[in-house]
């Protein structure tokens, strides 16, 4: 009997605008993007920020496919959600159908998402209109409390507290359940409430982790936005077994979104920060939910031979001290090859011993975090990817 598989991608995960700061380039600067393919093939794709234009790029290879219909669910109208819309390449191929879901605008009236497009790509703000997209596209009001089925996937739309309005989504797929929370401030009782019935029990529950817990408390509040401390309390609230921090705003360097993963897995076993490039998988044999960074957001490297000593905590959770040799080395980072399994976004200190000037050796101690896990070329061991911190 064959196990149904779901995968979730990530292409966008920054919040507000888009960022090229090198300071943000390990967890990503494209503004919210996610794409999920359910068990019995059905595309769907949650917003459409600056990462829905990686997304069409990837269609438009020789390898990358695409399906041909595909259902596309805008949770509100702020520019960060929408701006990926006129760079998305498969719009403009007649072959290609897309359904467009999302919620009538007190301020646009009927066909809110249609008007959205039309603006954004009129003159003089976009050198084409809407009329060079050859792709068949629908557009469908949903509300929140609405429910409805794709094929063989369940969606529930719920109302999330944001200025101007927002929604959240829950998919229901035979591999699990994918709810998708972001832009969205606790402290309004009904929408709360709203929150932990769309999240109740999910797999995975991507959830707004944009400010700190101190910024939403003072400056910050008001905003329409959340935190991980409140993510956190959510999910163990509802029983949703994995958390992702979604939404990162574009203050946020890795450094600092590394600080709100650690904090966050003091008090949540299973959490990630959404990363570019970062996919889950739920419905694996012996796992319900797995993540892994495929190995596309890679820099110049160079083989080397370097004894090393690496500590680091595995998936499970269990501390490890493993010796082996560092093979692949770049400024940025190295791939390791190792018997145990690190968690992915858990960080690692790699003590590598380097040859002196007079031929004795001493030690290089760097920390860095796992970006990447794939299948070692040895039996029973993987290749780790680490960046590099310091």
């Amino acid at each position: 009997m064959t196990v149904p598989i779901a995968k979730l991608s990530f292409w966008g995960v920054r919040g507000s605008t888009p960022t090229v700061d090198p300071a943000t380039w390990r967890y990503g600067g494209n503004t919210p993007c996610v794409e999920l393919t359910a068990p019995d093939g059905t595309q769907f794709i949650l917003d459409c920020g600056t990462g829905l234009r990686m997304l069409g790029s990837r269609w438009a290879t020789p390898d990358g496919g695409g399906p041909h219909e595909t259902h596309i669910f805008v949770t509100h109208y702020h520019w960060d959600h929408i701006q990926g819309i006129p760079f998305f390449s498969p719009l403009y191929a007649e072959n290609n159908e897309f359904h467009f879901y999302s919620f009538r605008s007190k301020f646009l009236g009927r066909d809110s998402l249609k008007q959205v497009f039309e603006a954004q790509m009129a003159l003089p703000y976009f050198p084409v209109n809407m009329s060079a997209m050859n792709a068949k596209r629908k557009f469908k009001e949903v509300e929140g409390g609405d429910t409805f089925t794709i094929r063989e996937n369940k969606i529930t739309a719920r109302w999330l507290n944001h200025p101007q309005g927002c929604l959240g989504f829950r998919i229901e797929t035979p591999a699990g359940t994918v709810v998708y929370a972001t832009d969205n401030e606790p402290g309004d009782a009904k929408l709360d409430e709203s929150l932990r019935e769309l999240a109740a029990g999910a797999d995975i529950f991507i959830n707004d982790a944009q400010f700190t817990p101190e910024q939403l408390n003072t400056t910050r509040k008001g905003w329409g936005h959340s935190s991980w401390q409140e993510g956190v309390r959510l999910a163990r609230e509802v029983g949703a077994k994995t958390l992702v921090l979604f939404h990162h705003d574009p203050d946020s360097t890795d450094r600092m979104v590394d600080s709100i993963l650690r904090q966050a897995r003091e008090e949540f076993d299973s959490v990630f920060a959404a990363s570019e490039g970062m996919v889950i998988t739920l419905g694996e044999t012996g796992d319900n939910v797995q993540a892994h960074m495929p190995g596309t957001r890679t820099t110049l490297r160079r083989e080397a031979q370097f004894r090393a000593k690496v500590t680091g905590v595995t998936e499970g959770g269990k501390e490890f001290q493993e010796e082996t040799v560092v093979r692949d080395i770049s400024l940025q980072g190295a791939l390791i090859s190792l018997q145990n399994m690190p968690r992915l976004q858990s960080e690692l200190l790699v003590t590598m011993e380097t040859p002196g000037e007079d031929g004795s050796q001493s030690s290089m101690r760097l920390k860095g975090y796992v970006v990447r896990i794939d299948a070692g070329v040895e039996k029973g061991q993987s290749a780790v990817g680490v960046v590099f911190t310091d």
